[in-house]
């Protein structure tokens, strides 16, 4: 987190509060017609979400962002993906946050163990069909708008 300070357009002078946090990796598991999610704590929510496998490795900052999907996809699922492709970009939070993500498609997948961090302990797994997936978006169940936002890009790449 950092302040600094800024000069408006009108001239006056004034403070932007910024959380800088390094790019992330976002994966979609598609195995047909079904996605991969995780469901898993979020503490500054209080609550359980529903969302596509993603995280950042800020002491492997200078990784690839493919590579740093493969992992994602491996610690969080167990799942690993003969295919990985790059089909958009994102920004968190660009009022709040300099950071930004990479999507990314996996395809070909074989089942693993997960090797998850202390922090994902309670997390949990399950294959949601795509139909499934979209109600639960419009019900409520499904909020995490860079899951949201990547489901898009999908829709948008198959075209």
């Amino acid at each position: 987190m950092r302040e600094d300070g800024i000069r408006r357009p009108d001239g006056s002078d004034g403070i932007y509060a910024v959380v800088d946090k390094p790019t992330y990796a976002l994966i979609i598991p598609l195995d047909g017609e079904r996605l991969h999610l995780v469901e898993q704590y979020r503490y500054p929510l209080g609550r359980r979400t529903w969302e596509f496998p993603q995280g950042t490795a800020p002491e492997l900052a200078d990784v690839a962002p493919p590579e740093l999907a493969a992992r994602e996809l491996q610690e969080e699922t167990g799942l690993h993906a003969r295919s990985i492709l790059d089909i958009g970009g994102l920004d968190v939070a660009p009022g709040l946050s300099s950071q930004q993500g990479r999507v990314f498609l996996a395809t070909d997948l074989t089942e693993g163990e997960p090797r998850r961090e202390v922090e994902e302990q309670d997390m949990r797994t399950a294959w949601i069909g795509r139909g499934e997936f979209e109600k639960m978006i419009t019900a409520g169940e499904i909020t995490d708008a860079q899951s949201i936002a990547a489901y898009t890009l999908l829709l948008l790449h198959e075209r």
